[in-house]
């Protein structure tokens, strides 16, 4: 195989599944049908891309052939007659609705993105769901950004589309008054898109900067269609805040820093000030949203000057609103560590203890290496190797492993 063009179709998958998959959808109106022609598209990719070279436009090129393929199995149908109307409208002028509606959310993505979060799909199964079409994540990486196992999620995406056929769910836009019902679960699926992106669930580098910035295209959509709401406007703040510091987070050589150890004074300060606006618009709305909670906690960290000015207090009493709002698992987790760092050690790892019963932290890696690292300071070293290796065992990431391991040889400890 030709290694440029193998690099050039991975490339283009990990930055414009969701575009060619969307583009091709708005043809076939069946979610399978357009998967396997997007499939088979990066497929012919991998031959063709080899005599004809690689496309200006890989995604251009994709979703031409996608689009095609999805043409000619159409004809091979008894629905032709049906779908002629529907093909003669793609390849011309839209109808006026549907300019109207394609600039109520113009980014094909995002269209999805709220189709799938129909109301009759649970919460989990419209995340799940929309993070492997859109993002084109495996079930693996999905499933690892869920806390699930594998098996669980691919079980529960097959159900997912057979429940979108059984129920004939319309791929189309939904109409105004329809998006307030799936907002949540649609800025759920942006976070998750940022949080796959911002630390990534496996691989050799830390972050994914192309789902980095899907997630952050998607989040401007989202709170420039709805302004008024301290969702979006939260869920934005929280990524530019946390992205701002994207360029301390590793070593010229890749290792991670953590955020006790980064510069801070080459924070994107820029995006921290815009952050802090939407922060204080979305903090107006009572009960705050629990992404505008969440961009808080970030814009404490955003300034303090210095990890040792940090105001934990404050931190953990936004956590305490989070909790009432969201009562994740998570946000209990980082809740204790929260407390460690405002009263020691000792009552991190209290809190973190009091926590060890919830399953989905079970097999949470940042559990284990939240429970290391308070041993460690406690000096109880036995304890915090054996929760270093318990965290390792967990982690998929090269560059979180190799901090890990850096830390127990810190111990004395070989991996």
């Amino acid at each position: 195989m030709d290694a440029a063009v193998a690099a050039a179709v991975a490339e283009a998958h990990r930055r414009q599944w969701g575009f060619v998959l969307g583009a091709t959808l708005r043809i076939t109106r069946d979610l399978d049908l357009a998967e396997e022609c997007v499939q088979e598209a990066y497929t012919q990719a991998l031959t063709q891309w080899v005599s004809q070279g690689i496309p200006e436009r890989p995604e251009a090129w994709l979703t031409l052939v996608a689009r095609r393929r999805a043409v000619d199995v159409i004809r091979r149908h008894d629905t032709l007659r049906g779908k002629l109307p529907l093909l003669a409208e793609e390849e011309t002028a839209p109808a006026a609705d549907q300019a109207i509606a394609d600039q109520d959310i113009p980014d094909d993505r995002l269209r999805i993105i709220f189709i799938c979060c129909h109301p009759l799909l649970d919460v989990d199964t419209r995340v799940g769901l929309t993070l492997r079409l859109v993002c084109g994540l495996s079930t693996a990486e999905v499933a690892r950004a869920l806390l699930v196992s594998e098996q669980a999620m691919a079980a529960r995406i097959t159900r997912g589309k057979k429940k979108i056929k059984a129920a004939r769910i319309p791929y189309r836009e939904p109409e105004p008054e329809e998006l307030p019902a799936r907002v949540d679960a649609v800025l759920d699926v942006v976070h998750l898109i940022f949080s796959t992106g911002h630390t990534a669930p496996s691989g050799d580098q830390l972050q994914r900067r192309d789902l980095v910035s899907r997630a952050t295209h998607l989040a401007r959509i989202l709170h420039q269609l709805l302004p008024a709401e301290s969702g979006p406007a939260g869920l934005l703040a929280l990524i530019l805040l946390i992205d701002a510091r994207r360029y301390t987070r590793t070593r010229p050589d890749g290792a991670l820093i953590p955020l006790s150890e980064q510069d801070r004074t080459l924070w994107d300060t820029t995006q921290i000030g815009e952050g802090r606006r939407l922060v204080t618009s979305a903090m107006r709305h009572r009960p705050p949203n629990r992404y505008a909670l969440m961009a808080a906690i970030a814009a404490v960290h955003a300034q303090a000057g210095r990890w040792e000015d940090t105001d934990w207090r404050q931190i953990v009493g936004l956590y305490d609103a989070l909790l009432l709002a969201w009562p994740s698992p998570v946000v209990a987790l980082n809740r204790a560590i929260a407390i460690g760092q405002a009263l020691g050690p000792a009552a991190g790892l209290e809190a973190l203890d009091e926590l060890a019963s919830e399953p989905k932290l079970a097999q949470y890696h940042y559990f284990a290496a939240a429970r290391a690292d308070f041993l460690r300071r406690l000096h109880r070293l036995d304890e915090a190797l054996a929760s270093y290796h318990e965290a390792l065992s967990r982690t998929e990431n090269a560059v979180e492993r190799e901090f890990l391991e850096a830390r127990l040889k810190e111990l004395g400890a070989g991996c």
